[in-house]
């Protein structure tokens, strides 16, 4: 039961009751006062050798708002040396996507390293029709990215 200050009785009655309506609703998550697991745990470092590997999570870093996290404290270390070189293009949204002006999420296992840097996709689908033209679609994506991000 919470103690109200008999000063402020009815103001403190009044906010416990117009509160009271919001216990045990859902709202939605402001995503500037979070960390969000960057890359669904994978180790960004990872992408670098040609594989895709899970994180853990003992081994983290914060970046771009985002935590991330890698294998080892290596690999760590080496994303926090030079964590623009490892992580994800378009903050990790599908690279198709950005390249047609909007956003989708990107999918860890669906990927590219194109001159050093890692390119996801939200699907198959969307890798096949990047691939087409993949110098072009890149260009796209960063002409439109600005205007997209962060909306």
């Amino acid at each position: 039961m919470p103690i109200i200050l008999k000063r402020r009785g009815l103001a403190a009655i009044a906010l416990l009751g117009a509160t009271a309506g919001l216990i045990g609703k859902s709202r939605e998550a402001v995503a500037g006062n979070q960390l969000a697991v960057a890359i669904s745990g994978y180790d960004a470092t990872s992408y670098q050798s040609g594989t895709a590997q899970r994180g853990l999570a003992r081994f983290n870093a914060t970046h771009n708002a985002g935590i991330w996290f890698f294998q080892s404290e290596a690999t760590r270390d080496l994303f926090k040396a030079d964590p623009v070189r490892y992580a994800p293009q378009f903050d990790g949204y599908c690279a198709w996507a950005a390249s047609q002006a909007y956003k989708a999420p990107g999918n860890p296992e669906i990927w590219r390293i194109v001159d050093n840097k890692l390119y996801l996709q939200v699907h198959e689908q969307a890798q096949q029709m990047w691939l087409r033209d993949v110098p072009g679609n890149i260009a796209k994506g960063n002409t439109n990215w600005p205007r997209i991000h962060p909306f």
